[in-house]
């Protein structure tokens, strides 16, 4: 499931291409790249949940620069084959970081990748709840 993800992030709209969505979740995407599945896209859903904790605690963690891209890149996949653009843009800024720009803006990166991933996580288990 994680390689078919990195498959859709790669085809996921580019910015230009996004309509802006007042959800946190862009379920006009996730319905096309489920191909409208309903349990399928329960699991991918469930699967962000899971693995956005992982590479969070990852970008906590990181010790080194390619560390944090590498964690912010695999979130950044992660949240673009969802439609989760907001937590994607916010990871997406935090991967271009690097020496002492990281060093010092690395808390507040932090800070907007959680308040994304909890908006995110938030509709998502209303979303799953009501499914």
């Amino acid at each position: 499931m994680a390689s078919e993800m990195a498959v859709w992030a790669d085809t996921a709209p580019s910015g230009e291409e996004r309509k802006p969505s007042s959800r946190p979740v862009d379920l006009v995407h996730l319905s096309r790249y489920t191909l409208g599945e309903r349990a399928l896209e329960r699991e991918v859903l469930e699967l962000f949940c899971t693995q956005s904790l992982v590479y969070l605690e990852r970008l906590r963690a990181a010790q080194s620069d390619q560390d944090w891209k590498d964690a912010a890149h695999s979130l950044k996949g992660s949240a673009s084959a969802i439609g989760a653009w907001r937590t994607a843009e916010a990871a997406q800024r935090a991967e271009a970081m690097s020496g002492e720009i990281l060093i010092e803006a690395r808390d507040l990166r932090l800070r907007d990748i959680e308040s994304s991933l909890r908006e995110a996580e938030t509709y998502i288990g209303a979303l799953l709840k009501d499914r």
